[in-house]
């Protein structure tokens, strides 16, 4: 299995190529590893944390970082079942974060204290995606 956590030099600088202006929509899903695995010199190593309490961890800390940039949870949810993927694809969590422009998650990844924070998503995540989403109308169309 792929272990996807972080994302890939490549694939970060194809993220900043696109325009940086226009709202953007980044579709998370999140599979929790069953005990985190922080690095043996960070403080929460010796704290027997499972990969979702580290997960609301790493919320709890990033969270002030995101509502600054002004970043919203559009939706969120517990997914249930695969009905057309891999049969051994499962997610623990599926939710899509806006921002009002790139530009805004990037100063989101790069500030700080988010980057403090971010070792409890990397402890915590088993594998993800996270996919940049540009925003359509809503309607009853699916195209």
């Amino acid at each position: 299995m792929d272990h996807h956590i972080d994302p890939e030099r490549a694939a970060f600088d194809a993220f900043k190529a696109l325009p940086r202006d226009t709202p953007i929509h980044m579709l998370n899903l999140v599979r929790y590893r069953e005990r985190a695995a922080y690095p043996a010199d960070h403080a929460a190593a010796a704290e027997a944390l499972s990969g979702a309490e580290a997960y609301r961890r790493y919320s709890d800390e990033s969270g002030p970082v995101f509502r600054r940039v002004g970043g919203t949870i559009l939706y969120s949810g517990r997914p249930e079942c695969v009905l057309i993927g891999p049969a051994d694809e499962r997610w623990d969590a599926a939710f899509i974060a806006v921002y009002p422009n790139a530009a805004a998650f990037l100063e989101m990844v790069t500030d700080p204290d988010y980057r403090r924070a971010v070792v409890n998503r990397q402890a915590a995540v088993e594998t993800s995606r996270l996919i940049r989403m540009a925003p359509r109308e809503a309607g009853s169309g699916f195209a």
